[in-house]
């Protein structure tokens, strides 16, 4: 017979009536009362219920033995045991796709996530509630037999079975051993719906003492409460039995909405071909071969040679014709204690395999070194740093020029020079025509579109527009960055260069790195040799005075004549001016190229060093952002029990 303890019982003024068949020739009626509470009676005696166990504890007193163990003190013992090996792969998967999810939260959006958090949410819950129960949900379609195989399990007919469809409305569990309570809260089954097995060989069988049986509604019916129901059991339970028919093993609905989604839980899912007594001959063996066949193509691991998978075989729940075979299956199944585990393991499987998208990149996304230096080489390019270079390699020959060059030959270009729009002392404040102006800002934008595209190549989505997003954010303001970085070099701003025309490179021509705001060229440092040159060029500039004066005198008369002594020494300055000239010329060629090195080496490190603080250190970091979520995934598919 059935009974309802006082832990399986609901709020409410419930009245019930089960009706039940002993071993022997004992039967028995149980009526429930107001407050719920089932009560049986067998040889006369009161065996379940409240009233049965305050009578025997009654009779225990009186008889000075010890009052028997109430369900109520099996509650009030800890549930909770070791649910998982300490050094087990579960906890380390769990918090890893906890960790996974933290760091994922600012770069994914929720319904993404929304997965692997109930999953978390629900391995929590599970591992609150006990861990010596295994519960199993009964599923099937309509008239497939599911009820009537429950109550063969169960040794008691505690769900209702017959012609009327849909005959299961609301989940029925049969628990085997008490403390159960809170798994069962959780699977919101109603107190009145919660069931003992009937006592006999089922109720004592040791192998499936801590079974919890759920028989749920049909998953096709009707109704869509009932569908409802099926979906929510199914995602709380620690196993599941599928109960198929001649007729509809092979059924859409049920291989493209439950099966093959749970092709991962194939090691906690039994797949049962029910009523073959319906079946002649061999014609069993051949649905169960197909069915086998469907379930492979589902992507199901089968359960065969010992290998880990689903358990798929074929019985009769009506004659009882291979009933005894499941029982013992699923009595070795509860007795290994690690149904709950695999479950949330299959879970821990399903919810990354749906992030792989996400979290998996195609190639070895990264920012490598040579991306770097292209950027390095776009933003020198758009600061000018080459012609800032090569400008102040003829400042400094400019300046050479005029501090060694003859007094003739200065005097004759500041008269050419003097005045003119092209001079070389006004083409450091010459102006930018304005689509000069975009050019350069463009050069700086694409440098960091590219960058960008490099750093994201190979990323999946997500993480790829985030890559994008802090370089763009980053280079924001980037041009008006680098124009005061070359004002303050001395190099004309990049907003104010041209993109490659000559009245552009003219204008970087005319103002040499160091020089200060405003545009006029600072004089570079003077060498230790330059004294001497001076000097030089002082002496040969004398003679040709000394020897003109003294050839002027011999002409007037004034000196006694004597052409040849004059006419040397002029000729000697004529010809030691302009030979002082190119030999200084000649010694400034590398001291003036390394000085247009070093210019533009320091700008080329400074648009670099503003390139690398605003663009590519916000884009690495997001790249070690990824590298970390991409370890814990890697951590939580490591222990994949399902190969996913």
């Amino acid at each position: 017979m059935t009974a309802v303890t006082d832990e399986d019982q609901g709020p409410g003024n419930v009245k019930g009536k089960g009706e039940g068949k002993g071993d022997g020739e004992g039967t028995g009626v149980g009526t429930g009362t107001s407050d719920g509470a089932g009560v049986g009676r067998k040889d006369g005696r009161w065996d379940d219920g409240l009233i049965a166990r305050r009578a025997a504890a009654a009779e225990a007193r009186e008889a000075g033995e010890p009052a028997p163990r109430t369900p109520d003190q099996d509650e009030a013992r800890p549930q909770v045991e070791a649910y998982a090996p300490a050094d087990g792969p579960l906890p380390t998967r769990l918090d890893a796709l906890r960790e996974l999810v933290g760091l994922s939260r600012a770069r994914l959006d929720r319904d993404t996530l929304a997965e692997a958090g109930r999953v978390l949410d629900e391995a929590a819950a599970r591992q609150r509630l006990s861990s010596r129960h295994t519960v199993i949900a009964i599923a099937g379609a309509t008239g497939s037999g599911k009820s009537t195989l429950f109550n063969a399990l169960a040794g008691a007919p505690i769900s209702d079975t017959g012609l009327r469809r849909p005959t299961t409305s609301q989940p029925i569990a049969c628990s085997w051993t008490d403390g159960a309570a809170g798994l069962l809260d959780r699977l919101a089954v109603p107190g009145r719906l919660r069931r003992r097995p009937h006592p006999g060989p089922a109720a004592f069988d040791e192998a499936l003492q801590g079974l919890v049986l759920v028989d749920l509604p049909d998953h096709d019916s009707a109704a869509t409460e009932h569908r409802d129901q099926v979906d929510r059991v199914l995602a709380l339970v620690d196993a599941v039995i599928w109960v198929v028919d001649p007729e509809k093993y092979a059924d859409a609905a049920l291989h493209e909405r439950y099966l093959r989604p749970l092709a991962g839980h194939a090691e906690v899912t039994f797949v049962v071909l029910n009523q073959t007594d319906r079946l002649p001959g061999e014609a069993a063996d051949l649905v169960l071969d197909d069915l086998r066949r469907l379930l492979d193509e589902d992507g199901i691991a089968l359960g065969e040679h010992g290998e880990p998978g689903a358990t798929v075989m074929s019985l009769s729940a009506l004659t009882g014709d291979g009933v005894p075979e499941l029982r013992e299956m699923v009595g070795r199944f509860v007795q290994d204690r690690t149904a709950a585990t695999r479950r949330l393991s299959a879970d821990i499987d399903a919810a990354a395999a749906r992030l792989r998208p996400v979290y998996v990149a195609e190639g070895r996304p990264g920012l490598g070194e040579r991306a770097r230096e292209e950027f390095t080489d776009r933003l020198a390019e758009a600061v000018g740093a080459a012609a800032a270079g090569q400008a102040a390699e003829r400042e400094w020959r400019r300046n050479a020029s005029r501090a060694c060059g003859t007094p003739w030959l200065r005097l004759w270009r500041w008269y050419e020079n003097r005045g003119l729009p092209g001079s070389l002392d006004r083409m450091g404040q010459a102006l930018t025509p304005p689509e000069e102006e975009l050019t350069a800002r463009q050069r700086v934008e694409q440098a960091v579109r590219i960058v960008a595209d490099d750093a994201a190549d190979g990323l999946p989505g997500p993480w790829a527009q985030a890559v994008r997003e802090a370089a763009f954010t980053g280079a924001q303001g980037l041009p008006e960055a680098l124009d005061e970085l070359a004002v303050k070099a001395g190099a004309p701003a990049p907003s104010k260069r041209g993109g490659g025309t000559e009245t552009g490179r003219d204008a970087v021509a005319g103002t040499p790195l160091g020089s200060p705001p405003g545009g006029r060229p600072a004089k570079p440092p003077r060498p230790k040799w330059w004294p001497a040159a001076v000097l030089a060029q002082v002496s040969m500039t004398l003679l040709q005075i000394f020897g003109g004066l003294w050839l002027v005198g011999q002409i007037i008369g004034v000196l006694e004549p004597g052409l040849v002594t004059p006419a040397l020494i002029m000729l000697a300055g004529v010809v030691g001016g302009p030979l002082v000239e190119w030999s200084c010329a000649a010694a400034i060629r590398g001291p003036a190229r390394r000085y247009g090195q070093d210019a533009e080496r320091r700008l080329r490190e400074a648009a670099a060093g503003c390139g690398r603080a605003r663009v590519l250190d916000p884009v690495a970091a997001e790249l070690v952002r990824y590298r970390e979520v991409r370890e814990r995934y890697v951590t939580v598919t490591k222990f994949s029990t399902t190969g996913r």
